[in-house]
């Protein structure tokens, strides 16, 4: 893997880890991915079948805590295992590391009586959490907008109502952690609060399927005076943006490195049909052009990865990493769709059809550049921070 995408290499104790987790994606995870797109019982029934053999080989939740039934691979370690599992979107949920950020959430800042029911099962694959930040009618990168309200409700707990979007599995979700003003009124920069919210609960209901780029996935959700119980308060009340930070540091950067593993299949797509496409006058690989595609991401991607590890390394030494999370989020985002449309313009047509991964990787790829925050917003937050620092 590292000729190809550059240092750092992975550790020698990792190695055998991450190969296995990359033959599982590749022989077990790829082949299905058609099916697990269309979504439906028998996604379901296919995801179960990956998830047991997962178990079975000892993959499963690599990274999650030991305390909540995973393995507990430090983030220094599990970086190289999500680069291989991420070169599939349905490869995290596949291995059992999808619900990381939301089970450290819950270890961290719920109340025992929360954490102890829903965390364990979290990490054992049993119920599936999702995360609902923003809204249809305020700008995803500004919180301080956040017009969904909780209220104390009579009796005690509290009345959230409002409207998400943009959630990743809502459809299939058993619990959404709702961000919800608490206290003040918009831009107010306090009051904003967590929420642990059923959906299950009266009230809760799940609008519609948002398509991006004509591929579901993504919803949009209503909670009409839904009840929460005081302790599914996550936190403190009205701290709710420290929590979300930690949060999204962490996973902007597994998503870079997700990213990373996809551009990574993109280029070995690319360089596989220049080697492979004959025409009249040889081989496609030895047009110049094609060769310009193949240079050019090759470059992309081997100063794209050493950004990603840096703010991988500065995460698992517990410092701050705002610089260089942002630096690699906007990096391995341009990577994936660069080296994505790269690969497709090699393939011609047969990279606009249904016999390559590609369509799917330029999609993610054009959507990375908005999801976790535009690719404007930390360009912004990096050139402010670097320009205050004497």
């Amino acid at each position: 893997m590292e000729e190809t995408t550059g240092a750092p290499k992975c550790p020698a104790e990792t190695r055998e880890l991450r190969d296995s987790v990359a033959a599982f994606v590749r022989d077990r995870v790829v082949p299905r991915e058609s099916l697990l797109d269309a979504g439906g019982p028998e996604a379901a029934a296919v995801l179960r079948a990956l998830q047991k053999a997962a178990r079975a080989e000892g993959l499963w939740a690599l990274p999650l805590p030991v305390e909540l039934g995973g393995q507990g691979l430090p983030l220094g370690a599990y970086a190289h295992v999500a680069e291989a599992e991420g070169a599939s979107d349905h490869g995290p949920a596949a291995l059992g590391s999808a619900p990381l950020l939301d089970a450290l959430m819950l270890w961290r800042h719920s109340a025992p009586d929360v954490r102890d029911p829903y965390a364990e099962r979290l990490v054992a694959g049993e119920i599936r959490a999702c995360y609902a930040m923003t809204e249809p009618e305020t700008p995803g990168t500004d919180p301080f907008l956040t017009g969904t309200r909780a209220v104390s409700a009579e009796g005690g707990g509290w009345r959230v109502s409002g409207r998400k979007w943009f959630i990743s599995g809502a459809a299939d979700a058993d619990l959404v952690t709702v961000l919800a003003r608490t206290d003040g009124e918009p831009p107010h920069r306090e009051g904003l609060s967590l929420f642990l919210v059923p959906t299950s609960a009266s009230g809760f209901r799940v609008v519609r399927e948002l398509p991006v780029f004509g591929t579901g996935g993504q919803w949009e959700i209503a909670l009409d005076e839904v009840l929460v119980h005081g302790d599914h308060l996550i936190g403190d009340r009205g701290k709710a943006l420290d929590i979300a930070g930690e949060r999204l540091q962490l996973g902007r950067t597994l998503r870079c490195l997700r990213w990373l593993g996809q551009a990574r299949r993109a280029f070995d797509l690319m360089r596989g049909r220049a080697m492979t496409r004959t025409r009249s006058r040889g081989p496609l690989g030895e047009l110049q052009l094609v060769q310009q595609h193949v240079f050019e991401s090759l470059l992309a991607l081997r100063t794209t990865r050493p950004l990603v590890y840096e703010a991988v390394a500065r995460l698992d030494a517990g410092l701050d990493a705002h610089v260089e999370v942002g630096l690699a989020k906007v990096a391995a985002a341009r990577t994936l769709q660069q080296v994505a449309d790269a690969a497709i313009q090699v393939h011609g047509a047969a990279g606009l059809g249904p016999d390559t991964a590609l369509p799917s990787l330029f999609r993610t790829g054009r959507a990375a550049r908005i999801l976790d925050g535009p690719d404007e917003l930390h360009i912004t937050s990096v050139a402010r921070r670097v320009l205050r620092t004497p």
